[in-house]
């Protein structure tokens, strides 16, 4: 019996680590990430590896999660303070930061290694890049300026840049067509992150972090800042039909969205309401993938 209860016991502590781990990861974030580098490469290539399908979805999550692990170890601290963090996995004492650490630096080590490997090596240089800018810039900033969520908007961004440098031969090549998709999804963060931390502003001062574009909070500059990006998506998402590399459909698609997303943000404008806000951030939850698999469709049978 006891034999039975040291093994029950000992299952109960792998179970309740592993669980700690994928905490760590931050495992959904980190799949639309990868989602959105996958979505990119099929957009862009011409023909399809599974090798670098396989590296791009590997990889990507491997260095996403090592960067979002080392955001929580330099916030350990922080991260007691709110409400919507305290119950992560290094706060709690589930992990220690010698544990994290070390999980971190091997993904962030594994993960560039595929993606240099295995697609090419800008792909692994931009990865790797990905990870300093979100843990040692972006992250120390939040306490700082609002100007982090510009920073943090860059790594966020750079999936769809791997996803299209993953498609070229050689080095790795960043073509136009990347760029414009980079540009959708970096202007695409700005409404994104700032309905997110309306919601969660007063959780974010209590940890003293910058997150709404103005410094006085929940305030008229940061509500017209919001619409004002929002609207500058819309141009900006329209981008590759402008320089043929969709069609109407698609097009039409993307422009929807961009509409619906507009409204949403006027109706936060007005109100600056938490209610609203939050129907803004489920909304930007849609529209990246909408428009992603629309663009995607759209430049392959140009519709």
């Amino acid at each position: 019996m006891q034999n039975e209860s040291h093994t029950t016991s000992n299952n109960t502590i792998i179970y309740s680590k592993a669980k700690s781990f994928l905490k760590l990861t931050k495992f959904t974030l980190s799949a639309l990430v990868v989602f959105s580098a996958i979505i990119t490469y099929f957009t862009v290539a011409e023909t399809y590896h599974w090798k670098q399908i396989v590296a791009i979805c590997l990889g990507g999550f491997l260095v996403t999660a090592a960067a979002n692990g080392f955001n929580q170890i330099i916030e350990k601290d922080l991260d007691k303070l709110m409400n919507r963090t305290r119950l992560r996995p290094i706060p709690t004492g589930n992990l220690s930061v010698t544990e994290a650490l070390l999980f971190c630096a091997v993904f962030g080590i594994t993960g560039t290694v595929l993606l240099w490997v295995f697609t090419n090596p800008l792909c692994g240089i931009i990865g790797f890049i990905s990870i300093i800018l979100y843990a040692l810039v972006y992250t120390p900033l939040k306490r700082k300026t609002p100007f982090s969520v510009f920073i943090g908007a860059i790594p966020g961004a750079l999936p769809t840049l791997i996803g299209a440098i993953a498609a070229t031969e050689g080095f790795g090549e960043v073509t136009f067509f990347a760029i414009l998709l980079f540009c959708i999804q970096f202007f695409w963060q700005f409404p994104h992150f700032w309905a997110i931390a309306w919601v969660s502003h007063d959780d974010y001062q209590r940890a003293g972090f910058f997150m709404l574009p103005s410094k006085g909070g929940r305030d008229k500059s940061s509500r017209s800042q919001i619409l004002v990006y929002t609207l500058s998506l819309f141009p900006i998402a329209l981008t590759p039909f402008v320089f043929n590399y969709t069609g109407w459909i698609s097009a039409t698609v993307v422009s929807c969205m961009g509409l619906v997303f507009i409204i949403q943000a006027y109706k936060l404008y007005r109100s600056g309401s938490i209610e609203d806000a939050r129907k803004l951030m489920f909304g930007s939850f849609i529209y990246l993938p909408v428009v992603q698999v629309a663009l995607m469709i759209g430049s392959k049978f140009f519709i």
